[in-house]
């Protein structure tokens, strides 16, 4: 019996350990203060644990679930009112978010972004109206985005049409004007997902010229239908999203896992695999299923994937999606 106390014990500890620490994240993330507001709110919230973890080391496991029980069922709810929303003040970047009308053949996108960056914080808006034929679909490529971590990286998603044109769409945080992205403000309500449909001379060349990532390009093997209905997946998923709100989550909906939900919901039996969640890793998964080109070993495959230098060289060119995708 002794045994079964103990190990009772030490699993309430942990989950005492682990639901105070995710709900100091969760306040520092959303409670509506200033700084010195949410550091007193933690301060409290770091007394009561350290008072249930006492009583728990204690022994006196039933007195500690009087506290945290209360406690948890208050920090629950209270993180169940935390909606998300379509009327912020959004940064400029994100300002718009894409919708889509099918009408026979041809898709109307609004608010297509071409925007002309000459810095970050330098450049001029536009939010364009576009209409393509889905039956000039001629390709799809995934663009993957690194700017720190080898195991993190963007993916945007461009689809190429007969007559030239490309429009690339992206699942993105939708920031407000005040703020920037984090990684683990993204598992706690922190930023909004959004849709951005934009110019590939636009969207590609800010992370290639203008933020200075590495960006690679992979022409992804698709049947025109398959082209077709991930193209209208996308569509359908931006008219929700600019409809309701949705929160961004850095691991379960973010602009790798928006893909793959779509993916699967077009083709049921493709396999999950960590590299979908850890999106560096991303080409290694398309290469072995036969999603990108797997004749050459797969270093010299994304070696040559690496668009940075022939983005450079076009910069504002009007061909830019031509001089990206040349072998020279």
């Amino acid at each position: 019996m002794f045994i079964f106390r103990l190990a009772g014990r030490i699993v309430l500890v942990l989950i005492s350990i682990l639901f105070f620490i995710w709900g100091a994240f969760a306040l520092w993330y959303q409670l509506p203060f200033g700084i010195s507001g949410v550091i007193g709110c933690l301060a409290v919230w770091t007394a009561i644990a350290f008072s249930v973890l006492w009583l728990e080391v204690k022994g006196r496991s039933f007195r500690a679930l009087i506290v945290l029980v209360p406690v948890m069922a208050g920090l629950f709810y209270w993180w169940a009112t935390i909606t998300p929303s379509l009327t912020r003040i959004w940064a400029d970047d994100v300002a718009q978010t894409v919708t889509g009308q099918l009408n026979g053949n041809q898709v109307v996108l609004s608010n297509v972004r071409n925007f002309e960056w000459r810095t970050r914080e330098d450049f001029t808006p536009r939010w364009e109206v576009r209409a393509y034929d889905m039956e000039d679909l001629a390709s799809v490529d995934v663009f993957l985005s690194y700017w720190s971590n080898p195991a993190i990286a963007h993916t945007l998603v461009s689809f190429g049409f007969n007559d030239g044109q490309h429009v690339v769409f992206s699942a993105e945080i939708r920031k407000e004007r005040h703020e920037e992205f984090a990684e683990i403000g993204g598992f706690f309500k922190e930023f909004e997902l959004g849709m951005i449909a934009a110019d590939e001379r636009d969207i590609v060349r800010l992370r290639t010229n203008i933020r200075k990532e590495d960006v690679y390009r992979y022409r992804i093997n698709m049947k025109p239908e398959m082209r077709q209905a991930l193209f209208l997946s996308y569509v359908d998923n931006a008219n929700h999203l600019a409809e309701k709100a949705s929160f961004y989550n850095t691991v379960t909906a973010n602009c790798t896992t928006v893909i793959f939900d779509m993916m699967r919901a077009i083709t049921p039996d493709i396999p999950i695999d960590y590299r979908v969640l850890l999106s560096g890793y991303l080409p290694g998964y398309l290469y072995d299923h036969g999603a990108i080109d797997n004749q050459k070993p797969l270093e010299e495959v994304i070696n040559a994937a690496l668009i940075n230098q022939r983005a450079l060289n076009a910069d504002t060119a009007s061909d830019f999606s031509v001089r990206i995708r040349s072998d020279n």
